[in-house]
């Protein structure tokens, strides 16, 4: 251990579950008490009993308005009214502009310019000054802090402050009284201040109880940090909400001493649990929402048996980005495919290629005839056809009738 782990160490924590609970009193009635609910679903599909927290259904579609509303509610006279500051990818910044109206308070948010359009516009529509700089969280983390001194104005951290996750720790609260028999909770990490408030309030509540942080393969900062790897940090990833290379200096005494592990997972993992998410619960979730999800889909054997929560942290995700990731991933199931089949140039050869979709019920979405821009012989042609099946085996299917019926035909993949 070096002598920077051992200082850490040994500094006290900078809250407890009192403060959680304080934090509890004081935001109530203007924070949504979101379900906690099993999903038989899930439990069947990973053998293991799954309890998903409804976080995207709060005001803001998630959970930080918790850890928001409990700071601005701390401020004196004279710092409320001259305004806040913040940096942020999205969700710090709507759930602050959300209760920074309601409570009289100018708010003014420095956001990455890679920021879904969809946040920037909620998070002008609660009436906050949106400053976009950079392309990372970093990046606009630093100019808010150039911000903040030029114009006066209080900074709150998305993560690294002890009220913010004072009120983060309320997530926790509710999940372990609604369903008490969780005896692991997983929570997706980015700087740190979901896990460190939800970790101290469980294991205040349920000593015994494994905590499991995740955090996407691209940005493994806190990770790395704990196991002293030194992978890269960086990309372009669906989890943007957990996109920061560098975790808080508070939050990582938290994930230090009370996580039992650290999971990573992938961006294809990460789209297969949205896209689950909105089929099997009929719920939209964004992708740092999705992590938790997308840990247990790739650590089956790590849960098997035991009673999981998951946080659905939130929900605010492009409806464009969306599509994008739902379309990605009925591609690799199967069901839907574009197939390129070469054709000879004769009249009806197109037409006996389709009755071989309708005799496997295949569903012919959009065909594209290639005639120039090919390899083959001037005479050659070939056919690009997008069409939808029921699952993989139904798609072998018929690019077996296909190669039966002589004709050369190739997936194309994608995704």
């Amino acid at each position: 251990m070096n002598t920077l782990a051992k200082i850490e160490g040994a500094l006290p924590l900078p809250i407890s579950v009192d403060d959680i609970l304080a934090a509890r009193v004081r935001i109530a009635g203007s924070i949504v008490h979101t379900p906690t609910l099993i999903s038989q679903t899930f439990s069947n599909m990973l053998g293991c009993k799954v309890f998903l927290k409804f976080e995207n259904l709060q005001f803001t579609a998630a959970y930080k308005e918790r850890g928001a509303l409990n700071r601005l509610l701390q401020l004196d006279e004279a710092a409320r009214a001259k305004g806040v500051i913040a940096a942020s990818a999205g969700n710090h910044a709507q759930g602050l502009a959300y209760h920074g109206k309601r409570l009289g308070v100018p708010v003014t948010i420095v956001m990455p310019t890679t920021t879904p359009t969809v946040k920037v516009m909620q998070t002008e529509g609660h009436d906050a000054t949106v400053v976009q700089y950079g392309e990372k969280f970093d990046d606009a983390y630093a100019h808010a802090r150039v911000l903040e001194v030029e114009r006066g104005l209080t900074f709150i951290h998305p993560f690294d402050e002890p009220d913010i996750m004072a009120g983060q720790g309320t997530v926790a609260l509710e999940m372990l009284e609604d369903a008490p028999e969780i005896d692991t909770l997983v929570i997706p990490i980015g700087g740190g201040g979901l896990f460190s408030g939800m970790a101290t309030s469980a294991r205040a509540m349920k000593p015994d109880i494994r905590l499991i942080g995740v955090q996407a393969e691209l940005y493994p900062s806190m990770y790395d940090l704990i196991k002293g790897e030194n992978l890269p940090c960086d990309g372009d990833t669906l989890a943007e909400g957990i996109a920061v290379k560098e975790p808080g200096a508070l939050t990582r005494r938290f994930v230090d001493r009370m996580a039992d592990d650290i999971l990573l997972v992938t961006e294809r993992r990460l789209e297969e649990a949205v896209s689950l998410l909105l089929q099997i619960e009929k719920t939209v979730v964004e992708g740092a929402g999705a992590a938790g999800l997308a840990a247990l889909l790739t650590y089956r054997e790590q849960f098997e048996g035991r009673t999981v929560g998951l946080v659905l942290t939130g929900g605010n995700i492009d409806t464009r980005l969306l599509a994008n990731v739902l379309l990605r991933d009925l591609a690799r199931s199967g069901r839907l495919a574009r197939l390129r089949i070469r054709l000879q140039d004769r009249p009806g050869s197109l037409f006996q290629v389709a009755r071989l979709f309708d005799e496997q019920q295949v569903n012919i979405i959009e065909v594209y005839h290639q005639r120039v821009f090919t390899s083959l012989p001037a005479k050659g042609l070939v056919a690009e056809i997008e069409c939808e099946t029921r699952d993989r085996a139904h798609l072998d299917r018929l690019l077996h009738a296909l190669v039966e019926a002589g004709y050369e035909s190739s997936l194309i993949e994608s995704a």
